[in-house]
Formats: C-alpha cells, structure tokens, sequence
C-alpha cells in the first residue's frame, strides 16, 4: 500500500514538474502598429497569447527570436515611421524569427503587456536613437535651458543659476514657461466615446489649440509634451516640463464613466498622500535632484534639512497648482456646468513633479453622448482652450513670477498709480510727470470693463485715451489700447 501511495505520490510530482517546465502554447502574432515620437518610436505586436522571445540587435536590423508562433494570415507589415523601416518574417529550424529593420545604431527594449483597455497580448519593442542611450549625458546634451554647474570646492554648496534666476538678478523680462500635456497618444487611446472618438485625439486638438493661445499671449510661452499620435510614459511628462524650467504644468484629458449620463468639466491637483509619495520617492534619489531646489543639491544636505527644502518647495507648488485650478475652473464653468464646484484632488502621476505647479483638466466626459459630440466640435474645442487660458493669464497677472514679463508690466502699473497718486499730491503750481503711460495689446474675450477693472481706471478714461466711441464693450482681438495715466 505505502510502496503504491509512493509511487503515485512520485508519478503526480513528475507530471507537476513537466507542467512547470512545458514550453507556452504557440501564439499567434495577429498585427503590428507604429508610432514615432521625437524621442523614440514604438512598435508594437497584437498577440493571441504570451510568447517566450529573444531580441538581439545586428546593425541595421532587430531579430526577434520566437518559438513555434506563427502569423496569422491577416497579418499586414505596418509602414515605415521614424527610427523603424519595417519588418520580414522567417522560419528558422522551425522557429518563426521577426527581421525588423531600423536606423543604424537603435537600440531596442522590449517588454509584453497582459491583456487590458481593450487590447490582447502586446509584445512592445521600444527604439531609441544611438544619441539617447547614453542616458546620464542626454540631460547634459539637452538644449541649454540652464546655465552650466561652476567648479566649486567641496565647503561650497553645489549651485546651478537657472536662466530664469539670471532674468530675474538682471531685471530682464522673460517669458513664462506654459508645458500643456496632451494626455494618452499612440498606443494608448484613452477612453472611447459611444460614437467611436478617442480620448488621445480631442486631447491633442485642445492642446494645440491652448498652446496657439499661449504663444499670442505676450510674456507667455508654450511647450507640448507631445505634437503628434505618439506614446509617452507618464514621468516623462513631467520630467520634460521640469528640463523646460516650466513655471506650469497643464494636463488635458476627457473623463470618462459606465454611467452615460455623467458630465461636466473637472480640474484635478495633488493630493496629500501623493504628495508625501513624491517627497519620498526624491529624497531618495537626491543625487539625481541637483536641480531641484532652486539650484541646491539635496545631496549635499542632512535628512532633516534636505526634508524641510523639499517641503518648502512642494507646499508653494502644490498651493500655487490649487490656486491656478481654481481660476480654470472657474473659467470652465462659464461654457457649462462643472462636474463638481471644487478643485479635486487625486495621486495623478502626471501632477508629481515636485516643483512644477500642475494641474490635470478633464475637459467633459467623452463617455456622455452630448459631451462626446462638443469634444468633436473645433468651436468647442477652441473654447475650451480658451477657458483655461483665461484662467492661467489671470493667475499669472495677479501672481506674476519675478523676472517674467507679467511682473515687469505689474511694475509699470504700480508705477503708473504711483505717479498718479504724486499728480495729487503735487503742491499748487508743480506737476508730477502725468505722461507715464501703458500699453495693452487685447486677448481674446477681454473687454472694455475687464481691462478698466485690471489697470484701475474707468471705462471712460480708457474711451477717451484710445478715442473710442459708442456704448459697446467688446473688443477685437489684438488690438492696443493706450492705458491712461490717471
């Protein structure tokens, strides 16, 4: 009895064994797609299953060693995009091996992604150019946003004078730095709309169009995480504001939920837990953060110290990200109801950089049949663009950056009240220069009594300094208007 309890017990364990040993079940490799963006391109095969793969890298080609799978007869090569010039298929000893052909110098990884968002198996094969792996000297490389790092000794504190802090020591006037994200793109689509629209393409849209508004505004300037249907990680986001001396982050994104019927635009900041997240994750790796906190190396400090500079840094980021969220919002709520009347609050990765004032917009729900038909509208689209412009300009005139054109042009006006109030105050048969004067070239939306309001002087002193007639108060588009002094 025991000897055929044992026996059985070992036949059991020999057939376990086997089943852990046995090779995956041949998949099907049913399609490929391509998607190029300026830092690499993305190649990436729909699979019926998982599949056991090598990637080794010759030259000008990629093979992509495979095991018994095979092509399905659907099975169409994509086109040539970016760094990837398209792709063969062999069998060698019975094995199915991929040829891709790329740009001299790629250099591949790769990884499979289970099934999800409606997709299947997903092999990736991610191609960077021969310049981009060289990691630690991309940043280097990169275009000169900062100021090269002094030699210093080893008492001094490692410092980094970023262009915006030289601007600022020389009076100078520079632009504020908008990075508009473009949310979702290339291989992830975002959420789908009941009539086919995809998140990644309405997102892009309102991005360029927010990013056109940005470059009219004077003193203001935009840069887009993505200008096409390409696919890039979320830290990466941030991490390209941030090498861009970014003074905001905004995300543009469209909500989605099972229920049809939910509606309204949304604006998102950090929440606490994901703020403590952050200071973590870069107290962590301060070796890495020498640009972190105005230009001092968190490595060079105590855990204590190196704690408090991080807090600082975060608590006026995320203070300023709500502020800016709640003038968006307030904007937005002026095309239609808001999803909620409040700034909400979540862990986005997106809104982790931790001194980069971020906020995520979700522009409608695309899930909503009427919302998804207004995301496909350009008008709309353009006016949603518009509303968070108005709400970033507004936030950028009353908190002006030091060194940015907005506080150069606060200067003005301080000092246009200012001799004002001197022209008051002057003695019988003396004047104060009441020439000081102001230029105000008009943004879209603005009007007669927003610009009065903003320089503190009445609708009709701004009629009769630009010789405008009539009761009306609109204005066109890029006009100037001549600010009286008083």
């Amino acid at each position: 009895m025991r000897a055929s309890l044992f026996r059985f017990g070992l036949c059991a364990l020999v057939a376990a064994a086997a089943g852990l040993s046995s090779p995956v079940r041949a998949a099907e490799i049913r399609g490929a797609r391509v998607w190029a963006g300026p830092e690499y391109t993305r190649v990436v095969f729909d699979l019926s299953g998982p599949v056991r793969y090598d990637i080794t890298p010759r030259g000008d080609q990629i093979r992509v060693d495979l095991g018994n799978d095979r092509l399905a007869s659907a099975f169409e090569k994509p086109t040539a995009q970016g760094l990837f010039k398209g792709v063969t298929a062999h069998r060698r000893g019975g094995k199915l091996e991929l040829l891709a052909d790329v740009s001299a110098g790629t250099t591949p990884k790769s990884f499979m992604l289970k099934p999800g968002g409606g997709y299947g198996y997903r092999l990736v094969l991610d191609l960077y150019p021969k310049s981009v792996a060289k990691a630690p000297d991309a940043k280097a490389s990169a275009p000169a946003t900062r100021v090269a790092k002094a030699t210093v000794t080893k008492a001094d504190k490692r410092e980094v004078l970023t262009l915006r802090q030289v601007a600022e020591q020389m009076g100078g006037e520079r632009k504020v730095v908008v990075a508009v994200d473009a949310g979702h793109g290339g291989v992830d689509p975002g959420a789908h709309g009941p009539h086919g629209t995809l998140e990644k393409n309405v997102t892009l849209a309102v991005a360029r169009k927010l990013a056109a508004l940005i470059d009219k505004q004077p003193g203001m300037q935009a840069v887009l995480t993505r200008d096409g249907d390409y696919f890039i990680p979320l830290k990466r986001r941030y991490e390209i504001a941030r090498e861009k001396n970014a003074d905001l982050f905004v995300s543009i994104h469209a909500d989605a939920f099972r229920n049809g019927d939910a509606k309204g635009s949304s604006v998102w900041v950090l929440s606490s837990r994901g703020k403590s997240t952050v200071a973590a994750r870069w107290l962590a790796d301060r070796e890495n953060s020498s640009d972190l906190i105005g230009g001092v190396s968190l490595a060079s400090e105590d855990d204590s110290l190196a704690s408090v500079l991080l807090d600082m840094q975060q608590g006026w980021a995320v203070q300023a990200s709500e502020s800016i969220a709640g003038n968006v919002l307030k904007a937005l709520g002026k095309l239609g109801p808001t999803h909620r009347g409040y700034v909400e609050r979540a862990n986005f990765v997106v809104l982790r950089s931790p001194d980069v004032p971020s906020i995520l917009v979700e522009t409608a729900f695309i899930s909503n049949p009427s919302e998804e038909r207004k995301l496909r509208d350009p008008e709309h689209q353009t006016e949603l663009a518009e509303a968070v412009m108005g709400g970033v300009r507004n936030y950028f005139e009353t908190t002006p950056p030091p060194g940015t054109w907005f506080a150069a042009q606060a200067a003005r006006r301080n000092g246009t009240l200012l001799a004002s109030t001197q022209a008051i105050d002057a003695p019988a048969g003396k004047r104060a220069d009441d020439s000081v004067q102001d230029m105000h070239k008009v943004a879209r939306g603005e009007s007669l009594g927003s610009i009065a309001r903003q320089y503190g002087v009445s609708v009709g002193a701004l009629k009769s300094a630009n010789r405008i007639s009539g009761n009306g108060d609109t204005l066109r588009a890029g006009s100037v208007l001549t600010i009286p002094a008083s």
